[in-house]
């Protein structure tokens, strides 16, 4: 009998241990973590804007050095009344200009036949510089010539102009012009001539 009790207060002993042991786990636990958040959910860094490319700057316009010391021969022609030209005058600048122009015709074709072979010594795949360059000076040399033509007409058609007729074709140059109207002293486009400054070349005869 008293062993019976025994063995009932040993396991009630056990029992009551073992629930006291429980008790202490759970308040020994570590306390639930919260789920982390998707990724999705995370705000993200706001990206920087692209810096945009500067604004293109526009080409600056050609200007003609000698805009305002050297007047067309046309606009003084197109103004000879308002200028009260003399007659000694007009024929003067009639026989420059027809002078002029036919010079300027012929060195105008010189300078054709010159571009054309510098551009055949240019072909090769091997190009002989000497020979190259040579034909190049050609070129350069018959540009240099025209310029100089047309600018020594300028000076010797101004030099029979008065200090009036200047004056007065000053203020011509410098007048409003209508819209898309060139003005008489535009300055050349590139590789061309002033509008209306110097006489225009022939027209090449059509290929044989």
């Amino acid at each position: 009998m008293k062993k019976g009790i025994a063995i009932v207060a040993a396991t009630l002993a056990v029992a009551t241990l073992l629930s006291v042991s429980g008790i202490y786990a759970q308040q020994r636990s570590p306390r639930p973590v919260a789920p982390a958040a998707p990724a999705s959910s995370v705000p993200s860094v706001p990206s920087v804007p692209a810096i945009p490319p500067p604004p293109a700057v526009p080409p600056i316009p050609e200007v003609d050095p000698l805009g305002d010391v050297i007047f067309p021969p046309n606009l003084i022609m197109r103004h000879a009344r308002a200028l009260a030209l003399t007659d000694q005058q007009k024929t003067f600048m009639r026989g420059e200009i027809q002078r002029t122009t036919t010079r300027f015709n012929d060195l105008q074709w010189q300078l054709q036949d010159a571009m054309e072979a510098f551009h055949d010594t240019m072909k090769p795949n091997s190009i002989n510089d000497q020979q190259a360059l040579a034909q190049l000076d050609k070129v350069l040399e018959l540009e240099r010539e025209i310029k100089r033509l047309h600018v020594a007409m300028g000076i010797r058609i101004k030099n029979q102009l008065t200090v009036e007729q200047q004056e007065r074709l000053r203020g011509l140059r410098m007048a409003p012009r209508p819209e898309g109207m060139p003005r008489p002293d535009a300055p050349p486009r590139p590789g061309g001539r002033p509008s209306d400054a110097y006489p225009q070349p022939a027209p090449p005869p059509p290929a044989s």
